[in-house]
């Protein structure tokens, strides 16, 4: 029994680990990117990226709840049909608590600061450009954090009534993703 429980932790160690250094190294990744791409930009170009990342931001908590939701039973009847994106289907339930810490916490967390960053840049070019006495930080913040949570609540129910349809989706896309993959190791070993 201690020997499970010592198994278990050094699991739960490594997991953490896991996700630390990729939440860090993807932070470094897409604040530097985009901090240093908006700053760059007009305002319209830039309320764009800021449009995209709090939709990923709500994309990929959709699909952290469709995953924790979904019924494995029905993707096993479709596996034994061969049904495309399946049994991938099936390692994203079984993974559930991973997949959905993942999407939800690492990316959609992600996607929050730097909604929030780049709120902020659009913030000062908008009081710049109009020469503007007044912060806009404030409202702007204000705006992106209600539009991301309220589209995080209508996902949440979307993934809950869908979570067979947006589990198999991703089960297909990762399907495909890994075929290309392997087609392209095989191409390159010849």
């Amino acid at each position: 029994m201690k020997k499970n429980k010592n198994k278990t932790d050094n699991t739960n160690i490594k997991w953490f680990i896991q996700v630390f250094l990729m939440t860090f190294i993807l932070s470094i990744i897409f604040s530097y990117i985009s901090t240093n791409g908006v700053s760059n930009l007009s305002i319209m170009p830039a309320v764009l990226i800021l449009i995209i990342v709090v939709g990923l931001g709500i994309l990929f908590d959709i699909i952290g709840v469709a995953v924790t939701v979904a019924n494995e039973e029905e993707f096993h009847a479709k596996a034994s049909k061969k049904i495309e994106g399946s049994k991938d289907s099936i390692k994203l339930i079984k993974n559930a608590s991973k997949v959905a810490n993942i999407c939800a916490d690492v990316i959609g967390d992600i996607c929050g600061v730097l909604s929030g960053a780049i709120s902020a840049l659009i913030s000062v070019k908008i009081a710049n450009q109009y020469g503007m006495k007044i912060n806009l930080q404030f409202l702007m913040s204000a705006l992106v954090s209600a539009l991301t949570v309220g589209g995080k609540a209508i996902g949440k129910e979307i993934a809950n009534k869908n979570a067979t349809k947006i589990v198999h989706t991703v089960g297909k896309i990762i399907n495909k993703w890994s075929f290309l993959r392997r087609s392209k190791k095989d191409q390159n070993k010849k």
